[in-house]
């Protein structure tokens, strides 16, 4: 039958070929590059932080400090395992020259993760990560801790919560520590 044709794009000229291009570069504007997953060994990014209370923070802040940097959210139940854990690594190493580090990054701004914190009974200062930082640590699940050594470069990446990842935690911690 005449006049009945299929889509070509030979037949739909230049307006066919610009939406086609327009829309390809459409998907390009759209999607995000990966974030590189740290690994051991390579310095940690920087951080510029204000923590629930108020103290703005950096990484040169824990400089010649063991940190435990724990990104997590409030909603989280294997985050909110970790808690406990934390707080007795921050009391029991501490004096020794430990620093722990919430970085939560809920969505539901600060009220509500300063509740979080007065429930769960968190004895370490916690500050809200913005993407930017979320993006520079690689994050991909929480929880993400990551250990950094005395010199501000990444000794583990911990991803997920059990008692073999506190164990494994805490031998790290006390190596580290021991430099």
């Amino acid at each position: 039958m005449k006049g009945k044709q299929g889509f070509s794009f030979k037949r739909a000229g230049l307006a066919g070929k610009k939406v086609l291009l327009l829309a390809a570069a459409g998907l390009l504007l759209f999607t995000q590059p990966a974030a590189a997953i740290l690994q051991k060994g390579e310095p940690a990014p920087a951080i510029k932080l204000v923590t629930t209370s108020g103290q703005p923070l950096s990484l040169a802040n824990y400089r010649g400090y063991v940190l435990v940097m724990d990104f997590f959210a409030t909603w989280c139940v294997p985050c909110r395992e970790a808690i406990p854990h934390l707080n007795a690594l921050n009391m029991k190493y501490g004096k020794q020259g430990l620093q722990v580090l919430g970085v939560s990054v809920d969505d539901g701004g600060e009220r509500l993760v300063k509740n979080f914190l007065a429930e769960k009974r968190v004895n370490y200062p916690v500050a809200i990560a913005g993407e930017d930082m979320q993006t520079d640590y690689g994050l991909r699940s929480i929880p993400t801790i990551f250990v950094i050594n005395k010199k501000g470069v990444i000794a583990e990446r911990f991803q997920g919560y059990s008692d073999q990842t506190a164990r494994a935690m805490e031998e790290s911690i006390k190596r580290l520590l021991a430099e």
